[in-house]
């Protein structure tokens, strides 16, 4: 089969690989016909080289069709339509009960301390292959992929894999109380859907950060007060723009939709590629020990929440040594919540929205369809932000 390789920095080739096939009793494998590309696989391409291997697959946002499954996968049968969530687990241990997915017990990566193994996301989420391909081997298939009508195109149903449960629980997370505001700092992929579903679920004041022309458009046909952080000379002065639009105190909750690819941390992003230029084994060990993010937008975050009020973070970040301005933190009685979606937990919650009234704008929200074989232009163009590129999705 065809699949999406990484091969080093900024060096992503669609190649032949072996197809993959049932290795475990409660595997199933599918025939992928969506698949997207995330802004996390941005960090792979660039910031998380340290830990990938040439060879790896990648991807974590797959539809498709089931083909095989193992004896113990009683669910499925082939022929069902599923979408697969990004993380891998079983379904039946204390924290998949909790929901708590991303934590699972069963397919935690201890060797590194991690959580849940993802689909195609480097060494320390257990170098799982990768669903940018044509076929997808699926572990705990008795418990992950999420069973969908046949019938509607896949965009109707693929962002439940990643971004639709992202962008629920970072609004979840947020806690905005009746009435209260919401500011998202990133229009990406996920920003733009927590703005969707933060409007779907009553809030009025959702104010948005982001600096690229099509991005903000976007924000403001969906019902969002749009800052361009190109508009203004300093932090200072966005925060002060913010406070003005509520009432003086900051928002009640604000989303980091950006997380370690911010920009305006210079500093941080030199130390980023200098991890990138060192061999691989190096590079993996500064970044575990020592790696530093470029906190712009968790930063503007702290700054700009009111007193007392919900920081969720749902953007990634990786370092190892973050200076944090916790006096402020502790003074300003921040709440702070973060992690990956629990996609799971969330599924049944998202999926009668997927209706035909379509009123979280599914259908329209990829500004790219392409073939896998484009690939490595598509990343490029994504990591670029050229051609108005805010969602990819690829056609194997």
């Amino acid at each position: 089969m065809r699949a999406a390789i990484w091969h080093g920095k900024r060096d992503v080739r669609v190649e032949e690989v072996p197809d993959p096939r049932i290795l475990h009793e409660t595997d199933a494998v599918i025939k992928v016909t969506s698949s997207g590309l995330c802004g996390s696989d941005l960090h792979l391409y660039e910031v998380l080289a340290p830990f990938m291997t040439p060879g790896d697959i990648l991807g974590h946002e797959p539809i498709g069709i089931v083909e095989e499954v193992g004896p113990a996968v009683k669910n499925l049968v082939p022929g069902d339509r599923v979408v697969v969530p990004f993380q891998i687990a079983c379904g039946h241990c204390w924290m998949c009960g909790n929901g708590l997915p991303t934590q699972c017990e069963t397919t935690q990566v201890t060797e590194y301390g991690m959580g849940a193994q993802l689909f195609g996301y480097t060494k320390l989420y257990g170098a799982v292959p990768g669903a940018q391909a044509e076929y997808l081997r699926v572990p705990q298939a008795q418990y992950g992929p999420i069973k969908v009508p046949q019938g509607p195109p896949d965009d109707r149903f693929v962002y439940l894999s990643d971004v639709l449960p992202t962008a629920w629980q970072a609004v979840k997370y947020a806690e905005v109380p009746p009435g209260g505001s919401l500011l998202v700092l990133g229009l990406g992929p996920i920003g733009a859907m927590a703005c969707r579903v933060a409007r779907q679920s009553g809030v009025e004041r959702v104010l948005a950060v982001d600096l690229v022309p099509e991005r903000l458009d976007r924000g403001r046909v969906d019902g969002v007060t749009v800052l361009d952080l190109s508009a203004f000379d300093s932090a200072d002065e966005l925060k002060s723009a913010v406070l003005d639009l509520t009432d003086g105190r900051g928002p009640d909750s604000v989303i980091d939709a950006v997380g370690t690819e911010a920009h305006g941390s210079p500093v941080a992003k030199l130390a980023q590629a200098a991890a990138g230029l060192l061999p691989r084994r190096l590079g993996s060990t500064l970044t575990e020990a020592a790696g530093i993010d470029r906190l712009g937008a968790l930063g503007l975050a702290i700054a700009c929440v009111r007193r007392g009020g919900t920081i969720s973070v749902s953007g990634v970040y990786g370092g190892a040594a973050d200076p944090l301005p916790m006096m402020t933190m502790f003074d300003k009685q921040i709440q702070l919540r973060m992690g990956q979606a629990n996609v799971r937990r969330w599924s049944a919650e998202i999926l009668p929205l997927l209706t035909d009234e379509d009123p979280l704008g599914v259908d329209s929200f990829a500004t790219h369809h392409v073939p896998l074989s484009q690939a490595p232009d598509a990343y490029a163009m994504f990591q670029k932000k050229e051609d108005g590129a805010m969602k990819v999705l690829f056609r194997p």
